[in-house]
């Protein structure tokens, strides 16, 4: 063990030459690592809350506000209430912010193929799987992941599909019959997709899907919510509140005035989530033994 020790002791002597070497090229920008590591995370996605930047980093919430201000000021974000809970904040890059950390990271992006060029096509491709491996073995969960929410891509829709079809299979014994009503639900927005109108939004964790949601048109003053899944792997990371979150910006933003969806009673996860998000619920039926609700929002 303690040969082991000393092994991994002198690579991270190691590695942190070679990194620091790369970093030290920073002094020569108007930001700290930390503040390239927020523009970083704030480029991945469209828009996040302040407080989850925080988690994701593991920033003090005081330090964070104050470089948030900063950046505000230099007009590289905006900062707005999010519409679900006035309590929290959603942060969100400018143009100017974009093209800022875009000037960082083809720095960034220049000292590593400058590391690269010395190496073979294989050597190159061992030292990438040695680093796929060692972050495996050595990360503990995924809680901490960043994660990106995306429109959909070839192949996503069938990926709603099947993966509803195997969860609800798994976690409550819903068979055949309603992995049909997804396919078909899933047919009639690639066939009925109205850009002005509606929109869909994949989340994913190191490439991997790991989330959905759609917002499709009810009628024309009520947007209805559909399809919000998130893996196993990746729940309690606040994936399936940020979904939710991009289908209400997106319905007040195209004019809808209220936004409903359907769920069931034994869905207790996502109904907390839609409650804390704001909606209320209306209605409920019992059909073949399962207590069917419908839940309502006012935009």
């Amino acid at each position: 063990m303690e040969n082991l020790v000393a092994r991994i002791r002198a690579f991270n002597h190691f590695y942190n030459e070679v990194i620091g070497a790369l970093h030290r090229d920073m002094v020569n920008t108007p930001y700290s690592l930390t503040e390239v590591r927020v523009l970083c995370e704030l480029n991945l996605r469209d828009r996040m809350e302040t407080g989850e930047l925080r988690r994701l980093l593991e920033l003090d919430s005081g330090y964070l506000s104050r470089m948030l201000g900063r950046f505000e000021t230099d007009g590289l974000v905006i900062r707005e209430r999010s519409p679900a809970d006035a309590r929290r904040q959603i942060v969100a890059l400018t143009e100017a912010g974009r093209i800022a950390f875009t000037n960082v990271d083809e720095r960034s992006a220049a000292q590593v193929r400058d590391l690269l060029e010395g190496l073979t096509e294989e050597e190159r491709e061992r030292l990438a799987a040695s680093m796929a491996t060692v972050r495996e073995i050595l990360s503990r969960n995924r809680s901490a992941a960043p994660y990106v929410i995306r429109p959909p891509r070839t192949g996503d829709l069938g990926w709603v599909v099947q993966r509803h079809g195997v969860l609800y299979s798994q976690e409550y014994g819903w068979g055949l019959c309603f992995e049909a009503r997804v396919a078909r639900l899933v047919a009639d927005y690639a066939e009925k997709y109205d850009p002005r109108r509606e929109a869909s939004w994949i989340a994913e964790i190191d490439g991997d899907r790991v989330g959905c949601v759609f917002c499709v048109r009810r009628d024309d003053e009520t947007a209805q919510l559909r399809l919000l899944l998130v893996e196993p792997s990746a729940r309690g990371m606040g994936i399936g509140r940020r979904l939710i979150e991009e289908c209400l910006r997106f319905a007040g933003k195209t004019g809808y005035r209220r936004i409903m969806l359907y769920t069931r009673d034994v869905l207790t996860d996502a109904r907390r989530i839609y409650r804390t998000a704001g909606f209320e619920r209306v209605e409920e039926h019992t059909m073949g033994g399962v207590v069917e609700e419908t839940w309502i929002m006012d935009l």
